[in-house]
């Protein structure tokens, strides 16, 4: 019995620690292994550590006979909201006075990786990764302009990537694996402020888990030049879960909250998501004794996220939509340049820059979950080698985000339009620690 709930307990457990705010365009999270102060640039090509199975496994090839890696990233995004006109769906007459902008709907977050590569010959290479590939955490100061479209939005994701790579000859090798990646989304938003300001608010829940895969290849076309090519699948989710709705305790003899939520109450709720593929080109070039040069650019395909219907599939309003979110996302690029300077053979300093491109394609289908714009990373870092076999690496990024418009109509469903503009920001700082054996 003992042993049934631990089993049970550890994927939530997990998806706690692998929860995190997008840094990265969309949801999507970078902070998979090292290479935060190169801003991930040639994370396909340079295969310095085990964390190379999430980049690309047949990095693999190029380490020792037994590695281990893991690393914690703090990423903490700033989202400030100045509003220009919206106008508040959700609120009555009297409920709407002193709604404010939501404060800084940004905050912490921690994702932790780790990492395990084992040699079984000189040429055949397996491993195993843990990491958290997409996540994304807003959370506004209730009761903002824009609570009916959302007050809290968190996504988390694990993903577990068994890997094999293989040393075709000294030029070329190639690697494989699968992932099963679990997701959980957590959203809260306003059904209804009354005029003494009682709350009636939805929550939904909904998770599942998946099946993906990963491949990539390795050309090691001189001792000083590295390219390497990873494509890492996109994932079918169908997702399920609950949808309530609860009073804020202030007045619960408020008959507009009350008929609201025995109207609605609990019901059963589905959803369709499929995150994106991502293909990756990196090379990685050796240019003196002291100086490196890493390149990366990347493809992610998130136009496989159109329009998210969370529908009701039990209860009085079965077959309705609960929530309906119009994405519309665009595919995307990123591009990364990096530099190493080795300053002794125990010091090296890092730097890179890269620009990342956003899915939104415009004000009027950016939402208040998910106020995303391109940006531009700004990354130093260092990596010391206490001894042969160590490796330890911090790394800090700043990314700047340009003003962001928003103007998101939803007055049809009766959540208003939230017009105006966010100020964004996001700081990252990482440490990776990685040993052979």
């Amino acid at each position: 019995m003992a042993r049934q709930i631990s089993m049970k307990v550890l994927p939530a457990l997990l998806l706690v620690a692998f929860s995190g705010a997008a840094s990265a365009s969309g949801f999507q999270l970078l902070e998979a292994g090292s290479g935060l102060g190169n801003a991930y640039a040639g994370s396909a090509a340079k295969s310095s550590d085990a964390s190379t199975i999430f980049w690309n496994p047949a990095g693999m090839t190029q380490l020792q006979a037994r590695e281990v890696s893991g690393g914690l990233t703090a990423v903490r995004p700033s989202f400030k909201f100045n509003d220009k006109g919206s106008t508040v769906g959700v609120f009555s007459a009297g409920g709407a006075a002193g709604a404010g902008d939501g404060g800084d709907a940004g905050g912490w977050a921690f994702i932790p990786n780790g990492y395990l590569s084992w040699a079984v010959n000189k040429d055949l290479y397996i491993g195993v990764g843990l990491s958290g590939p997409f996540g994304n955490a807003t959370q506004y100061d209730k009761f903002w302009r824009g609570s009916a479209q959302s007050d809290e939005f968190d996504i988390k994701t694990i993903n577990i990537n068994p890997s094999i790579a293989y040393r075709v000859n000294e030029k070329v090798s190639l690697g494989a694996g699968f992932s099963w990646q679990k997701i959980e989304a957590e959203y809260y938003r306003q059904v209804a402020v009354t005029p003494g300001r009682a709350g009636v608010e939805s929550h939904m829940s909904l998770s599942d888990d998946a099946w993906g895969w990963n491949i990539g290849v390795l050309f090691t076309l001189s001792p000083s030049t590295k390219v390497g090519l990873s494509y890492r699948s996109a994932i079918q989710y169908h997702t399920d879960g609950k949808v309530k709705l609860s009073g804020d305790g202030t007045t619960l003899g408020n008959t507009t909250a009350n008929t609201l939520i025995n109207f609605g109450g609990a019901s059963d709720v589905e959803a369709d998501l499929k995150v994106p593929d991502t293909f990756i080109l990196s090379v990685s070039q050796q240019l003196s004794d002291r100086w490196e040069m890493l390149g990366d650019v990347s493809w992610t395909g998130w136009s496989s996220i159109q329009d998210v219907d969370i529908m009701r599939t039990s209860g009085v309003l079965s077959g309705s939509a609960a929530q309906i979110l119009h994405a519309d996302f665009q595919n995307t690029y990123r591009v990364a340049l990096g530099a190493n300077y080795k300053y002794t053979d125990a010091i090296k300093f890092m730097f890179g820059i890269a620009y990342d491109q956003t899915p939104v394609k415009s004000a009027s289908t950016r939402l208040t979950s998910l106020p995303d714009n391109d940006r531009t990373w700004f990354t130093v870092g260092t990596q010391w080698k206490p001894a042969k076999e160590q490796t330890l690496e911090v790394g800090a990024a700043y990314l700047y985000i340009p003003n962001t418009k928003i103007n998101q109509n939803e007055t049809a469903q009766g959540r208003g339009t939230v017009i105006g503009n966010y100020d964004s920001s996001v700081w990252i700082l990482g440490a990776q620690y990685s040993m052979a054996f």
